[in-house]
């Protein structure tokens, strides 16, 4: 089984998250927001199929809703590439 790094996610994660949202990625901390960094539902989505599509995970959308910074996104992306 191949290894995931928890910061190659992340890396891969901001990346995506800059791409849907057109922010500079400098600006996205862990403990930011969507809200913070300006996302709105639909840019919600987007930034979740491609985060599907380049992980090839599923991301349910309970568990979107719980999750309230980068941080948590991230954790749970690794948690699902490491399962």
């Amino acid at each position: 089984m191949a290894t995931f790094e928890r910061s190659d996610t992340y890396n891969k994660v901001i990346d995506i998250i800059a791409e849907k949202i057109s922010v500079d990625k400098a600006i996205i901390t862990p403990q930011s927001t969507f809200a913070t960094l300006g996302a709105d539902s639909l840019d919600m989505v987007e930034v979740i199929m491609k985060l599907e599509e380049v992980f090839s995970i599923e991301i349910k959308d309970e568990d979107v809703e719980k999750m309230a910074t980068i941080n948590d996104l991230v954790e749970y992306v690794q948690k699902l590439r490491t399962k």
